[in-house]
């Protein structure tokens, strides 16, 4: 038996023992939970009576079906917490109830705990993305190449959803030529940075508008005094030919103003269906012709793509009407020249043509005509030649399978990547040909795809995958894998220093990304577009700020330990000027975002009232409390809510108010449990339109007092409708007013705020969902974890410490 086979046959083993325990143990628990059942749950749950829709006699004993124990799980559940009996059947005594509970405990945490160790899990295509790009240090969009990822609850990376099929393999193979096909050096010197300079006076587009829409100042400055519309932002000379990262810098200032003017920077092509990215805002303070200011960057662009800067928060209404624009006396941004310099490179050759040919005697091929070399169309080709192929082929092959691995690869296991090779060979495919075709099938082997983690206690290479995964959402870096090796890293005192540099790693940006895409869904961010007459302010400046407020938050949040309390209740928030301006506080000047201390009574602070959080539990038009409560109860405080909750859709035209609607659907009997958990919070959000600003009344588009406001200088189509009410009730907590007493309600339970948080870091650093016969775990970690305060930088070393983490 091969040795990687092992550890599945004793998984397989494992499952089979299990099955015949359980089928031993089902009599048993069943028939000890009987008398209970019997004189508390049929009346209601048995015969014809099949309240919730939920048949006692007919649920099925076998917990290895995912939705029988679902059931039982539920009704552990709500027996435990005193949901069930209803009140209605009298007082249950505790005896009862706990003997009701101990066999049914028992044996769903056995029949968990059995499986939570067999699932196998492969990387996900952002995590595949990661991965090859550092591998091989391209800088390359391979997750749109693969099919989309499913998901298990909101994560995208947990093993049981994350399927293989043909369509993946293909594209794995395709993705991997593309890869080398990129990082392999196509010259034989490195290419030299070049240098461009690009100004608004000399463009195509100078000629045209300058003195009609645009100003020109005697320094050379160009001075655009409105964004969007025509003539664009679009900077015609400033196109690269090459891919690559560049050195951006933008000379310029603010002008005839006395405040600093944000604008834009992003990219722009003639390419058929290309994207516009936005490479971000920045701000250039008040000057004068000759006192000029710059701002730089650094950002990826690609082939073909050019510059376009686009001013904001400034308008010229009569810019189309007017012949002359010497005399206009409104701000401007006025814009000296654009410069940029790449494509910027770390090494030459690329980490991947090292990683392939290092060892290997790979040279030009002389050309026929040696004249031809100085042509500027001439592109070398190459050979490898080898004194001892077969050696010098294994040992690039041990070397790649090594790093695709992270860990070190046997020479067993690489034997099939050399038999490749050699049939390659055989079929007169080239050296170099031969070998890119057997690294090919390294990168789609499952030992690269897959996790390495048989069940149990994880080797120090499996928990060096785990971390830095976690973490920097990547592979191992060479000090983690040399401790892996050493087998430090399971040291707890070693492997928490290691989570510190990690914390602290400039990849930590992909935790922060990845994990609020997930948890918090700002991956829909863009699933849905704000109704623009309902809705006039919603603009691209906010649209970027909306969910980079949340990724930097979460990253003050972890990098001072605050309390957990603060992810519903800080007393800063992370603003910038649009945001300050969209939550109506004080005036803060910048593009970049900085922490700000909020006044007292502030609507603001924590996730719920934030603007990215707000539009995605939103539809771009309305918001139902149903929805919202529901994101609230499963993203915050971790409770489930049941499948198939329909939201209510409210009229827009304010014929009836939320509360009317959902008052309706409570009468129910068999929704009115749910909605009293699910609603609450959900009202509370009312105080929040899509697009998070608040509110103290619906906007509509029907009947209604008109509103006197102007936005980018129009007045606003929509009109007054019904008043919103943000009061409620929530179980177990008491009522609130509005949502500043709901977040207060929320923020006197961090106890159940650190249980939900460390439910999600576990599901997503682990990559399976926590269950049964984990509850015991987490709750001492959230004892743990009061000693300190809950802060959320301890909150993630108690995970990483964790049997949780540690095993499968």
């Amino acid at each position: 038996m091969p040795a990687w086979a092992k550890p599945f046959l004793f998984a397989g083993l494992c499952i089979l023992l299990n099955d015949i325990a359980l089928a031993a143990d089902k009599a048993d628990w069943a028939t000890q939970i009987q008398p209970f059942l019997q004189t508390y749950c049929y009346d209601c749950h048995a015969d014809d009576a099949k309240e919730g829709g939920l048949d006692l006699q007919s649920l099925s004993q076998d917990l290895n079906d995912a939705a029988a124990f679902s059931v039982w799980e539920r009704i552990f559940d709500r027996v435990a917490n005193r949901e069930m009996p209803p009140a209605n059947v009298g007082s249950v005594p505790e005896t009862e109830r706990g003997e009701f509970m101990q066999p049914l405990d028992d044996v769903l945490s056995q029949a968990h705990a059995a499986s939570k160790g067999t699932l196998l899990r492969r990387l996900n295509r952002r995590e595949y993305e990661n991965t090859m790009n550092d591998l091989f240090g391209t800088h390359l969009d391979l997750a749109d190449l693969l099919p989309e990822d499913s998901r298990s609850q909101e994560f995208d990376n947990v093993g049981a959803a994350l399927g293989l099929s043909m369509v993946h393999l293909e594209r794995y193979m395709d993705a991997a030529t593309l890869v080398m096909d990129t990082a392999i050096a196509k010259t034989t010197q490195a290419p030299v940075p070049v240098r461009i300079t690009a100004n608004y006076r000399d463009s195509r587009e100078g000629e045209k508008f300058i003195g009609q829409r645009w100003k020109l100042l005697s320094d050379g400055a160009v001075v655009r005094f409105s964004g969007g519309g025509y003539p664009s932002g679009m900077l015609r000379g400033s196109a690269v030919s090459q891919p690559g990262r560049y050195r951006v810098r933008v000379t310029g200032y603010a002008y005839q103003s006395a405040e600093p003017v944000t604008f834009s920077v992003g990219g722009t092509s003639f390419l058929r269906g290309s994207e516009k990215p936005i490479y971000g805002f920045w701000s250039l303070p008040p000057g004068e012709p000759g006192t000029a200011h710059a701002i730089e960057f650094e950002t990826w662009i690609e082939s073909k793509f050019m510059l376009a800067i686009e001013p904001y928060g400034i308008q010229d209404p009569q810019r189309y009407q007017r012949k002359s624009i010497e005399d206009y006396e409104g701000p401007g941004l006025a814009i000296v020249e654009v410069t940029l310099e790449g494509p910027l490179s770390d090494s030459w050759p690329s980490r991947g043509h090292q990683l392939l040919f290092t060892g290997l005697d790979r040279r030009e091929k002389p050309p026929a005509n040696p004249q031809i070399k100085t042509k500027s169309w001439y592109t070398p080709e190459f050979e490898i030649i080898c004194s001892e192929e077969a050696r010098e082929i294994s040992d690039v092959l041990v070397r790649v399978a090594t790093k695709a691995f992270r860990r070190p690869a046997e020479a067993a296991q690489i034997e099939k990547f050399v038999a490749l090779y050699q049939r390659e060979r055989e079929d007169e495919q080239s050296i170099e040909e031969s070998l890119r075709t057997a690294v090919v099938a390294v990168l789609c082997s499952p030992r690269f795809l897959y996790f390495q983690e048989p069940p149990g206690r994880l080797d120090g290479y499996a928990l060096a995958d785990r971390l830095a995964y976690f973490l920097t959402r990547t592979m191992p870096d060479d000090e983690l894998l040399a401790l892996a090796e050493s087998g430090e890293l399971s040291d707890p005192a070693t492997l928490r220093a290691e989570t510190e540099r990690l914390l602290s790693d400039a990849k930590f940006e992909r935790f922060l990304a990845d994990f609020c895409d997930n948890w918090l869904d700002l991956r829909d961010i863009d699933f849905t577009l704000p109704d623009s007459q309902m809705f006039p302010e919603y603009d691209d400046f906010l649209r970027y700020s909306m969910p980079q407020e949340t990724r930097r938050f979460l990253r003050e949040l972890i990098e001072n330990n605050e309390p957990i309390v603060n992810l519903v209740d800080s007393q800063f928030a992370m603003l910038n000027s649009r945001l300050a301006e969209h939550y109506d506080l004080p005036t803060v000047e910048g593009a970049h975002l900085r922490r700000v201390s909020l006044p007292a009574g502030s609507w603001r602070g924590g996730l719920l009232s934030q603007a990215s959080i707000l539009k995605v539990t939103a539809n771009g038009t309305n918001t139902s409390p149903v929805t919202r409560g529901a994101w609230v109860m499963e993203r915050i405080l971790g409770e489930t809510p049941p499948p198939g909750v329909p939201g209510v859709e409210p009229d827009i035209r304010g014929a009836a108010t939320l509360r009317e609607l959902l008052a309706q659907h409570r009468n129910s009997v068999d929704c009115n449990a749910c909605h009293q958990k699910i609603d609450p919070p959900g009202f509370a959000l009312e105080s929040f339109n899509p697009i998070g600003g608040f509110r103290t009344y619906y906007r509509s588009l029907g009947e209604g007092e008109r509103v006197s406001k102007t936005v980018n200088g129009r007045k606003v189509a929509y009109r007054v409708g019904p008043s919103v009410d943000s009061s409620g009730l929530l179980p177990d907590l008491g009522s609130f007013t509005d949502f500043r007493e709901f977040r207060q309600l929320l923020a006197g339970s961090p106890d159940k705020l650190a249980t939900s948080f460390i439910e999600k870091i576990l599901t997503f650093a682990t990559g399976r969902s926590l269950g049964f016969s984990d509850r015991e775990e987490i709750e001492q970690l959230v004892k743990q974890a009061e000693g300190s305060g809950f802060g959320m930088r301890d909150l993630i070393h108690l995970c990483v410490q964790s049997e949780i983490f540690q095993n499968k």
